[in-house]
């Protein structure tokens, strides 16, 4: 159903800008906690300005954003109604999205904003999609600059297998906007996004995102998996992107363990 996002020739660096040169350090030395996945990160220091990289050629390479575009299509939704609220309810339409042998069992259930972003669920997003229309999708997409704007190849399946495209410095850049109030979205539409993608809290920080998984069922090729978000401690905030070739179960399991290595080797993890 997921088509692979390997880059094509047009989505290598120079169509995606690269967000902070000149603010921008390279570290080669983080490639250890890939252990032989091939995939690079960025972090953004919101308070300096500063980006750290690890493979800085494909940190511009743009990728299908997968499932990290239910952060947009969350936002997106809640801004024109089409969800009122984190408990909006949606029921499955079989005859709609006929359940694949690769979903999870909990993608069976009826949903909620509440239970679909943390579980991942494709359907209830896609159903988002389409009652928000091609039209204003579009309009939003072009608002948040996302990418490369790109919403062709059907209004429920441009971001899995269609031609939206976004590279992981970008995604930083957005996910900056996004919680600095910036997208021209309400307050409370950026509120329920940011409650919805809490992925765990310590008394030391709080670590938001979203995964991503494109390519789902095509064995002969490389799948492409994302962790996208922000590891917030006390005032200081920092965004950041993971992008990796998933080929195994256990590569799609690294994508949490290779960002939360490379936060802690980078001390963002640890006490004052």
């Amino acid at each position: 159903m997921l088509g692979c996002s390997t880059a094509a020739p047009s989505d290598r660096p120079h169509s995606a800008p690269s967000v902070g040169q000149d603010l921008a350090t390279d570290r080669p030395d983080l490639g250890r906690f890939f252990a032989g996945v091939e995939g690079t990160f960025v972090l953004l220091d919101a308070q300096t300005g500063q980006t750290t990289r690890y493979n800085p050629e494909r940190a511009s390479t743009r990728f299908l954003p997968a499932s990290t575009f239910k952060i947009p299509n969350t936002l997106i939704a809640l801004e024109t109604g089409v969800a009122s609220g984190p408990d909006f309810p949606l029921t499955r339409d079989s005859t709609v999205t006929p359940r694949q042998e690769w979903w999870p069992a909990v993608w069976m259930q009826n949903h909620t904003l509440r239970t679909a972003l943390p579980n991942s669920v494709v359907w209830y997003y896609q159903e988002l999609a389409r009652r928000i229309g091609s039209e204003r999708m579009q309009s939003y997409v072009d608002q948040f600059q996302y990418g490369n704007r790109n919403i062709s190849g059907g209004i429920d399946q441009f971001w899995l297998t269609g031609g939206l495209r976004i590279s992981p410095e970008e995604q930083v850049k957005f996910l900056q906007r996004f919680y600095t109030g910036q997208l021209g979205v309400s307050e409370r539409s950026t509120s329920v996004a940011k409650e919805l993608l809490v992925l765990e809290e310590t008394p030391r920080y709080r670590l938001s995102g979203k995964t991503g998984w494109a390519g789902l069922g095509k064995p002969d090729a490389p799948q492409i998996g994302w962790l996208v978000g922000y590891l917030e401690r006390g005032e200081k905030v920092y965004f950041f992107a993971t992008n990796i070739d998933i080929r195994t179960s256990e590569d799609a399991k690294a994508r949490l363990a290779i960002t939360k290595a490379i936060l802690g080797e980078l001390g963002l993890l640890e006490g004052d």
